[in-house]
């Protein structure tokens, strides 16, 4: 059986845009055009390949066709980019490393390429692998999705951090239990589990404290020096701060690592082989070692 391209591409659209009404203004057709392109390829696989709901989503049997709906059009872009024509990359990093060590390796990619960046927590990014909406991922997952090849980075370390005025108001003892379990914690956003696996490692308990969502990596760092409340920094970030005194860290003989990995399609694409390259050596020169 062969696949029509332009079914598969209507396919990628209706997900990418989240309906078939916005994936028809992308791809300047009908909504009628889009919902028959569509139906046509469910009806040659036999399958369902699409969540009619809002967002769309594919279905288990949608997943390798967006896949290979990716796969086809990063090669097609890259011919385009051999005739002068600029070539687009979808990645999905999470927010600490995108604030941090990655942007530098998008730079080092140079050539005709435009990213198109997502985020999302590190326990979560592998999702937009698995449905085929890119073709890259920065995650905490180290088993390879089905089609892809996973490489270790390294681990980025975090430290617990507050301001001097909040540490002194809240954790008078220097971050009992109690302590914690009263004291206003940060997290990026519902996704974000990371203070939790880190009390839990210093407390032995699951604690459930008061809790602010700051949506966004600058914010949460900038919360802290303020004293919204207390929250892990990667121990770069931390290490500013805590120089400047405008941090101190609490449990300061407790730290938590996150192993993190490069996930990617098994694509022989010139642009992704360049970018994993670039990826590994920012990796190496930002987060410790395997």
């Amino acid at each position: 059986m062969t696949l029509d391209t332009l079914q598969l591409a209507t396919l990628a659209a209706v997900v990418d845009e989240g309906s078939f009404e916005a994936a028809a203004r992308v791809l300047h057709v009908t909504p009628s055009a889009v919902s028959q392109r569509v139906k046509a390829l469910e009806q040659a696989v036999g399958q369902v390949l699409v969540r009619r709901a809002r967002p769309c989503r594919p279905t288990a049997a949608g997943r390798p066709l967006l896949r290979l709906a990716g796969q086809i059009a990063v090669l097609e872009r890259e011919a385009l980019a051999a005739a002068g024509s600029w070539t687009r990359a979808a990645i999905v990093v999470n927010a600490d490393s995108l604030a941090t060590w990655f942007l530098p390796a998008l730079t080092a990619v140079g050539g005709e390429v435009l990213f198109d960046v997502r985020e999302d927590d590190q326990d979560h990014t592998a999702e937009w692998l698995r449905d085929g909406t890119v073709l890259a991922a920065v995650t905490a997952q180290r088993e390879p999705v089905q089609g892809c090849r996973a490489d270790r980075l390294g681990s980025m370390r975090y430290v617990a951090t507050a301001a001097p005025a909040f540490a002194a108001r809240h954790f008078p003892a220097g971050g009992t239990p109690e302590e914690f379990a009263s004291a206003p914690m940060l997290l990026l956003d519902r996704k974000d589990r990371l203070q939790h696996r880190f009390l839990r490692t210093v407390t032995r308990r699951r604690l459930d404290p008061p809790i602010h969502y700051i949506a966004s990596a600058w914010g949460f760092t900038e919360a802290i020096r303020l004293g919204l409340g207390w929250g892990l920094m990667p121990e770069r970030t931390a290490a500013t701060d805590l120089a400047a005194g405008h941090a101190v860290r609490l449990a300061p003989t407790r730290q938590l690592d996150v192993p993190l990995y490069w996930q990617h399609w098994r694509l022989d694409s010139t642009v992704l082989a360049t970018l994993t390259a670039a990826v590994r050596s920012a990796a190496a020169a930002a987060l410790r070692p395997r």
